[in-house]
């Protein structure tokens, strides 16, 4: 995930078209070490409630400040490396979770809360993977003066020119976060056809994790309320 924080002005021309404002991404992390933290100790890794949230920031320092400095590459780096912490907490606690079903450690109310922050903390997972991996990524997308080929056919692209919402339109964190709720409820894509291989088996993966928590986790919770 490359993100700032949330202070560029977003006017910079490159290709024609304003960089994107990045504040979204770096909600979306903060978030999701809130919701990591919001977990019982049991469900996270190491045990401790703060580890996830300070992994999180620690790691937003070093990418935000590459992003101000134009280090693409350390940038982008950071970035895998961010999403691939929060990836392995939401699967590490996941995990423990269904362990922790037949041996009733956890209250009823405890595992409808657990399912909840797991099932959001999904979505905002994976639509941090797709705006960080798609075109190459907002650095890359921001090079261009509009978007019009992708790992996604957002419906703006096949819109003509003078219909568009903007006469170079690119897709932002929302579009992408918009994409992952859909992909979470509906367990596929809704407006959004999905066009690359990578992509189709993220979007497999984050339905079969959203089907898991909706159908195992949640349900069993509300049998033994």
């Amino acid at each position: 995930m490359t993100v700032d924080g949330g202070g560029e002005k977003g006017q910079t021309q490159q290709g024609g078209k304003g960089r994107e404002r990045r504040w979204p991404a770096l909600v979306a992390a903060l978030s999701l070490g809130g919701l990591y933290a919001a977990l019982p100790p049991s469900l996270l890794l190491g045990g401790s409630r703060w580890f996830p949230l300070a992994a999180v920031a620690a790691l937003l320092v070093p990418t935000v400040i590459t992003h101000r400095k134009g280090a693409h590459s350390a940038n982008q780096l950071f970035g895998y490396i961010l999403n691939g912490v929060v990836t392995l907490s939401m699967i590490c606690s996941l995990a423990l979770l269904i362990m922790a079903l037949p041996a009733h450690r956890e209250t009823p109310q405890q595992l409808l809360r657990s399912a909840a922050a797991l099932w959001v903390a999904n979505i905002l997972v994976f639509a941090s993977w797709y705006w960080r991996l798609d075109a190459g990524g907002p650095h890359k997308r921001d090079l261009r003066p509009g978007h019009s080929e992708g790992a996604f056919l957002f419906p703006q692209m096949t819109m003509a020119p003078t219909a568009k919402p903007a006469k170079e339109w690119s897709p932002m964190f929302i579009d992408y976060l918009f994409l992952a709720f859909n992909t979470s409820t509906a367990f596929s894509p809704t407006d959004v056809p999905v066009l690359s291989r990578w992509a189709k088996v993220l979007m497999m993966t984050q339905a079969m994790i959203s089907l898991l928590v909706i159908a195992l986790l949640a349900a069993r919770a509300v049998n033994i309320l």
